[in-house]
């Protein structure tokens, strides 16, 4: 008779079946649109971006066994587009942020860091980037980010904008919710899947094709350091403008709170996931963003929301998505972001609304009075400030709360 294997073996036995690739495209939501806008804005490397998203894909999934995300820093990636920083001040970025991470892992600052943060600041993290993801689809959907704002065009690469008085974004994103939403637990026909399939769908009818006709396949190879290495100036700017306001995030959300929902959604697999083992994987990434002039990449509770809400329940997720990137690195090159305007804002909006709906659930097991002070205090200084300042904040609130001092 043969053994039934135990939730931790099947969690373990990685699996490339329709589930896992619909889990694989889970996150193109976040990802998408802060990489492509960091190489058209700040002129980062595609190649060398594409190839360590996918390589970091790779072996992040080949390291902890089960599914992991990867993600733009969204601190740094979101104030370097909007102020339009050069690629040499967003390189700093990545390797102070690389010589940080190494520090508090290898010392093991980061596990005395963790140990001070509580559940009710966790959850905080969750449920206010989960309402974050939740806005930020809403606005793609209704084409009013700041990026389509700034075209003026809801879907910036279509030529069709309207189908009679309505906007092609809005009804794609209403048509793709309402699929999702029916297909959302189908192992038949796994809700990404279908909903990428309608967006390249609608990509080819109404998109532009000027340039898809431009690209060139061939082989590209990322360069090494190929901004050269960077100026004291621009290592002190970026400190200071950058990686800063960036660090509060990358622990609580990245480190803290990934590392927490990891164990949650895969119990007795995720062995190999610790606030240690997520901050070196981190500095690895930012070590080898730098080298061949990447985005800072990071892990993020939401990111492991999306995919798994899509489906990915093995590391054969990070496989399929890792090989796609490095694929279109080394075909595709440069070309890849002309392929990649193919997908409709509003689809990555669908993507981006259902994975912040998965993360805000994962408060559901908060129950104390106190606890749920910190968390709305949280995400109200999330929304009118940023989440660097409300974890800073939500540590402190909670240990004020703990010790008995005050009652709320």
């Amino acid at each position: 008779m043969t053994p039934i294997p135990s939730r931790t073996e099947h969690y373990r036995t990685m699996r490339f079946n329709r589930m896992e690739i619909a889990g694989s495209l889970g996150d193109l939501g976040t990802l998408l649109p802060l990489t492509m806008g960091m190489i058209l804005v700040n002129d980062l490397s595609a190649v060398g971006t594409f190839f360590a998203i996918g390589l970091f894909y790779l072996l992040a999934g080949y390291y902890f066994k089960i599914p992991v995300a990867v993600q733009p820093m969204k601190v740094i990636a979101a104030y370097a587009i909007a102020t339009g920083m050069t690629a040499q001040q967003v390189s700093s970025s990545t390797l102070l942020i690389c010589i940080f991470m190494a520090i508090i892992g290898l010392t093991g600052a980061i596990t005395h860091i963790g140990r001070l943060i509580p559940k009710s600041v966790v959850r905080g993290v969750q449920l206010a980037t989960g309402v974050l993801l939740m806005n930020q689809g809403i606005h793609f959907i209704l084409g009013t980010s700041a990026s389509q704002q700034a075209t003026g065009l809801a879907e910036p690469f279509f030529r069709l904008q309207h189908i009679g008085p309505v906007p092609v974004g809005f009804l794609l994103g209403i048509v793709g919710f309402f699929i999702t939403l029916a297909l959302l637990n189908s192992k038949r026909f796994p809700a990404a899947i279908i909903l990428i399939s309608l967006g390249l769908l609608a990509g080819f009818c109404f998109g532009d094709y000027e340039n898809l006709i431009k690209i060139q396949p061939g082989i590209y190879l990322p360069q090494i350091l190929p901004y050269g290495f960077p100026s004291s100036i621009d290592l002190s700017f970026a400190l200071f403008a950058l990686v800063l306001p960036q660090i509060p995030m990358t622990l609580g959300n990245a480190v803290v709170a990934a590392t927490e929902l990891s164990k949650e959604y895969f119990p007795g697999a995720a062995e190999r996931v610790s606030y240690r083992s997520m901050t070196l994987s981190m500095a690895f990434a930012s070590g080898l963003c730098f080298l061949l002039g990447g985005i800072p990449l990071c892990h993020g509770a939401g990111g492991l929301a999306a995919h798994y809400r899509f489906g990915a329940r093995t590391h054969g997720s990070n496989i399929v998505i890792g090989t796609l990137f490095i694929m279109m690195a080394i075909f595709l090159g440069p070309h890849a972001i002309a392929l990649l305007h193919l997908l409709p804002m509003a689809i990555l909006g669908v993507l981006l609304l259902f994975a912040g709906v998965q993360l805000g659930m994962s408060i559901i097991d908060i129950e104390e009075r106190a606890d749920l002070f910190v968390l709305l205090i949280m995400l109200g200084l999330t929304l009118v400030l940023n989440l660097a300042w409300a974890f800073v904040a939500g540590v402190l609130l909670a240990h004020a709360l703990r010790s008995g001092k005050l009652h709320i």
